[in-house]
């Protein structure tokens, strides 16, 4: 795996510390891995992967951080936002901290996985939508298969001729 900011992909550096810190990729799909001692290592993914980073820390009177980021991974050149333990960014679709919140993403990506769908394969305007609705407290809707099966297409039809399948 390449270091730094030479590498092509989005690098994330993930922590696990027993009842102190556990920093993991939720959902998305790791292009490579580098485990550098049992309680790190660094995950690479490939430009437009869109995956969920999960953030939580304790000390000896509880929780002190909860949060979730989902990201879509930036090819070399876009613009993106710079992130906590993301190398060199990534763009933001959801930015989420506090239990309840965090709850409720990871309730939403259960239900995606029970429609058969992966979350890393969602539309990124669901993701949005959720963020936006979770910092005002409103609720939010739920993704269905015909919202899945709309992406799809438009994904498809908006691909430069090159990438279509």
């Amino acid at each position: 795996m390449k270091g730094g900011t030479s590498s092509p992909r989005t690098l994330v550096h993930l922590t696990w510390r027993e009842k102190r810190i556990e920093q993991r990729i939720h959902f998305g799909r790791i292009a490579e891995a580098q485990h550098i001692d049992r309680h790190r290592c660094v995950v690479g993914f490939d430009p437009g992967a869109i995956f969920a980073f999960v953030r939580w820390a304790a000390n000896d009177y509880g929780t002190v951080v909860s949060r979730i980021d989902i990201l879509r991974a930036v090819a070399s050149g876009e613009s993106y936002q710079t992130v906590p333990l993301v190398n060199p960014g990534g763009e933001i679709l959801l930015r989420i901290h506090g239990w309840p919140k965090v709850e409720a993403v990871l309730n939403a990506v259960d239900r995606v996985e029970a429609l058969g769908i992966d979350p890393a394969d969602v539309a990124p305007d669901h993701w949005r939508h959720i963020h936006n609705r979770l910092i005002v407290n409103e609720p939010f809707g739920t993704y269905t298969r015909q919202q899945h099966r709309a992406w799809l297409m438009r994904r498809e039809i908006s691909a430069p001729q090159g990438d279509r399948p």
